[in-house]
């Protein structure tokens, strides 16, 4: 039994079908990419699997539980986190009240001491207020959100997304990290080699349909492929 196991997920913005047909896979342990040109669907593909846009007709089964249509607060109650590319964390509350109230309402939160070994920055950071962050501390601290939680999958979308060369380095390093411990990740990112540099397979959207399915080493030994649907 597939961790995710997405089915036949149509989703629209009031009349624009935006995802036709999308079927996904992702086994538990297992870290992959879901890759495509902007406006290609992915972000979509997200929030319809963590409930934020309400799928038209599909499935979407988390630990073989049906979760096409339930509220995302249900979906993230299942074990699924969605980092979203707004990360959206609380700008008038600190670094550390960001994380103790994401952790209040889990079942079994990941120890403060283990945020702050992944992400020193942000234990440096624990009484600033979340609207004095630069960019990449936004980001850490929405990736930290998300992981105290201890989720089965987190669900990341542009991690690395308008982020100084040091900071992606430094989230990469974060990101291969919990994957190498276990941590499950679907990841929609720009930056195709970052993704794939620590996917084990891949998924390519293009205009809202599944074009490619593949492990990081079969796309990119068909350059043709990654010109067509991803521009590199």
């Amino acid at each position: 039994m597939s961790l995710l196991h997405v089915e036949k997920l149509n989703s629209y913005y009031g009349d624009s079908h935006i995802l036709f047909d999308i079927d996904i896979t992702v086994e538990r342990n297992e870290v992959v990419a879901l890759l495509g040109r902007n406006g290609a669907g992915k972000s979509t593909t997200l929030k319809s699997i963590a409930g934020a846009v309400k799928p038209r007709s599909g499935s979407v089964r988390l630990n073989d539980h049906e979760m096409c249509g339930h509220p995302a607060f249900e979906v993230a109650r299942r074990g699924l986190q969605l980092v979203p590319e707004e990360r959206r964390i609380f700008g008038a509350l600190t670094v550390e009240e960001n994380l103790k109230l994401a952790a209040f309402s889990a079942d079994d939160a990941e120890p403060l001491g283990k945020i702050y070994e992944l992400f020193p920055r942000l234990e440096e950071r624990r009484r600033s207020g979340g609207r004095t962050l630069s960019g990449g501390e936004q980001q850490m601290l929405a990736i930290a959100r998300a992981l105290i939680r201890k989720p089965d999958i987190i669900l990341l979308d542009e991690p690395f997304e308008g982020l100084a060369p040091v900071i992606v380095q430094n989230l990469m390093q974060v990101c291969e990290r919990i994957a190498a411990e276990g941590q499950t990740i679907v990841v929609v990112e720009q930056n195709v080699y970052a993704a794939l540099k620590f996917s084990h397979r891949a998924y390519i959207l293009n205009n809202g349909h599944m074009v490619y399915e593949g492990t990081p080493a079969d796309l990119k030994a068909q350059p043709d492929i990654l010109h067509q649907y991803l521009g590199v």
